[in-house]
């Protein structure tokens, strides 16, 4: 599943609502929630999707009271392979959550990454489970995506220069991608403030699939954030803070270049960044 660091970020953006209206408000069958957000640079597992560049990026669910809803969340792309068109990521989601008592909740549901306009063979389905609760004064998730086997993942280059020359060495191959992830938050007393960690692991395709991007680029790595967020009490707003990195270091990705590395400086795409937003929930 995606890492969306929006996520706790509408979270804060509804808890800053008045108490009053909460506690007064009638239950709705139906409640439409998103937001809309402009990030320093777009990481997805610790890899940038916008060649290290700001964002725009936005999105909306629709929830039902059984528990079923349904969403799209979108983001601007820039680099890394050629996505091509519209230069956009546009993920539809779909799923059920419920609580299991205890404070404990379960979402499992499946989001569909598509590139319109893009490289062909590059939309592909990804299934996830996600449990959520508390630990203390902390909020904990752990999920777990796996992607079955499908082109947009499988290992068509065992290389950039292969590539670069435009003939696949496994055309048509089909590969999975197993993504396993938590996430760490927790507010600070008498202030605004919510801390946040998370830690997530990837394991796929150790190439470059059919649109020179590749869901886990060296087959296995882990990627890593801390961070915190800032609710701008009285608005929707809130501003976040964080350091994200990966164990994916230059020799390891060497094969991967140079779809791997920034445009503008020839930089790894997956090193150590501050990675700052905005966002705006509603």
């Amino acid at each position: 599943m995606k890492t969306f660091y929006l996520i706790p970020a509408l979270a804060l953006g509804f808890a800053a609502l008045p108490a009053a209206a909460q506690e007064t408000a009638p239950p709705k069958a139906i409640t439409v929630t998103g937001s809309v957000a402009v990030v320093s640079d777009y990481r997805l597992r610790g890899v940038s999707q916008s060649d290290k560049h700001a964002a725009v990026q936005g999105g909306f669910t629709v929830a039902h009271e059984s528990g079923f809803y349904v969403g799209t969340w979108g983001s601007s792309l820039a680099g890394w392979g050629t996505f091509g068109g519209a230069n956009m990521e546009l993920d539809l989601i779909g799923g059920y959550k419920r609580s299991l008592g205890g404070g404990i909740s379960v979402d499992a549901g499946l989001t569909w990454y598509m590139y319109p306009g893009g490289a062909n063979k590059s939309d592909f389905a990804e299934p996830f489970v996600k449990l959520s609760g508390t630990a203390g004064p902390a909020s904990v998730l752990v999920g777990v995506a796996y992607a079955p086997k499908q082109q947009a993942l499988g290992k068509w280059y065992d290389g950039a220069t292969d590539y670069a020359l435009g003939t696949p060495t496994h055309p048509g191959a089909k590969n999975d991608n197993l993504y396993i992830w938590t996430d760490l938050s927790a507010a600070i007393p008498t202030t605004p403030l919510t801390a946040k960690a998370h830690l997530g692991h990837s394991d796929g395709n150790s190439g470059l699939g059919p649109n020179g991007t590749s869901a886990a680029p060296t087959g296995h790595y882990w990627d890593w954030m801390i961070g915190a967020d800032f609710v701008v009490k009285g608005t929707p707003l809130t501003l976040s803070a964080s350091w994200i990195d990966t164990d994916i270091s230059r020799s390891k990705s060497a094969y991967l270049w140079p779809n791997f590395a920034s445009t503008k400086d020839g930089s790894s795409i997956a090193g150590s960044t501050a990675l700052f937003s905005v966002t705006a929930a509603f």
